[in-house]
């Protein structure tokens, strides 16, 4: 792949993670905790992520009005890097402990900006790539993406004690910003699509290409293969840190296994992104989703050993690893299943149905793990990888 498209990939992709962490991740949870938020109040926060789940409602009006500069797309791309800047900024000017509602409502635009954001870089994407690059592709952006998470989250972390959060959260507003520079400087397809000239186009014919292309069964059964092909590590994910605070583990010594959370998918999706350029995307699933979902075991062996720290070093380093690799496979599998002149309003579907998958289906689990237990639990995280496999099988094939 040519360095004017993989380098744009891994900065476009690094703007795409950068708010991650002020939207819904441990940067926004422990400025909030640090802030005097209650724990019944950050739980209920936890919706404010919802645009990240419902983004395919509006993407196709973000297909239909594009601006009138750096092609459309790029151009979407940049006013929503200005857009988070100065939402973000505005975070860093109000505290949480005096204004909840403002903080809320700012949280929310960054959930909803960042989203949409999302959606266009993931059109743009589609309409770059050449079939043959899109499994490199993937990763290379996923890559920028995990990038982008690590320095909004480990990084900010690291200095907010010597500059403070005020500083922190106009830092990284600052860098957003920045960030219009490589989309700038991104090139846009050789063959652009033409917007469609009414909602019915931007709205029903997506939807309509892929019934006539796909049939509605094949449609659905796409749909469930993307919503269920990670909902076994999303449950691990979800319930690790409480395990490993049950399990005995100190804060110092989860502060380190986070760590392990943070490099390992930055690792997976370099080892996805190599295996891919020898693999086929469809046997890179295969391999990538067993991988993940067999990741429960090593969870499972350490609910029966109890704080043992060499099996809690494998199980999350593993777990995070593969991670990286599935969602690398899965993001070009996607990429293959959009029809690049409908790309915004398919790929926001197809990739809403991930997110459902992460933010709404892993949300029992605490339920779960209360009837059966941790051993029991992390087995049954195994079984729940099943029908992602199945559906792979009988529908996987682009």
């Amino acid at each position: 792949m040519k360095a004017r498209v993989s380098v744009p990939l891994l900065f476009l992709g690094f703007s795409s993670g950068l708010p991650f962490s002020l939207a819904a991740g441990n940067t926004l949870k422990v400025w909030l905790s640090r802030s005097g938020v209650d724990v019944k109040t950050l739980g209920l926060l936890s919706l404010l992520a919802l645009p990240y789940s419902l983004k395919f409602l509006w993407a196709p009006l973000m297909d239909r009005f594009s601006p009138r500069f750096w092609g459309g797309r790029r151009g979407w791309i940049a006013l929503l890097q200005l857009a988070l800047g100065v939402v973000g900024a505005l975070l860093a000017f109000v505290h949480p402990a005096d204004a909840m509602r403002p903080v809320s409502l700012l949280i929310f635009l960054v959930s909803f900006l960042s989203a949409s954001q999302d959606i266009v870089f993931e059109a743009w994407r589609v309409e770059v790539l050449g079939e043959h690059e899109r499994g490199t592709g993937a990763s290379i952006a996923v890559l920028g993406y995990r990038f982008g998470i690590l320095l909004a989250g480990a990084g900010a972390l690291l200095v907010v004690d010597r500059i403070g959060w005020r500083n922190v959260l106009l830092l990284l507003s600052l860098l957003q910003i920045s960030l219009v520079l490589a989309t700038a400087l991104s090139p846009d397809p050789v063959l652009s699509p033409v917007p469609p000239k009414s909602l019915r186009q931007a709205v029903v014919e997506p939807f309509l290409g892929f019934l006539r292309t796909r049939g509605l069964a094949r449609l659905a059964g796409i749909l469930a293969l993307v919503c269920l092909f990670k909902w076994g590590v999303y449950l691990v994910m979800a319930s690790s840190a409480k395990f490993l605070v049950v399990q005995g583990f100190t804060d110092p010594e989860i502060g380190v296994l986070n760590g392990f959370a943070v490099a390992a998918p930055i690792l997976g999706t370099l080892a996805g992104g190599l295996a891919m350029s020898r693999l086929s995307v469809r046997s890179a699933l295969w391999i990538f989703g067993a991988l993940q979902g067999a990741c429960g075991l090593l969870y499972w062996l350490l609910a029966l050993r109890g704080h043992d720290w060499g099996i809690a070093v494998a199980a999350v380093g593993s777990e995070n690893f593969f991670v990286g690799m599935g969602s690398a496979a899965l993001v070009a599998w996607m990429m293959d299943q959009c029809d690049p002149m409908l790309a915004v309003t398919q790929f926001a579907l197809l990739s809403s149905a991930m997110a459902f998958s992460r933010d709404i289906l892993t949300s029992p689990w605490g339920w779960v793990q209360t009837a059966v237990g941790w051993p029991g639990f992390y087995l049954a995280t195994i079984v729940v990888a099943v029908p992602g496999l199945v559906l792979l099988g009988l529908i996987g094939r682009s």
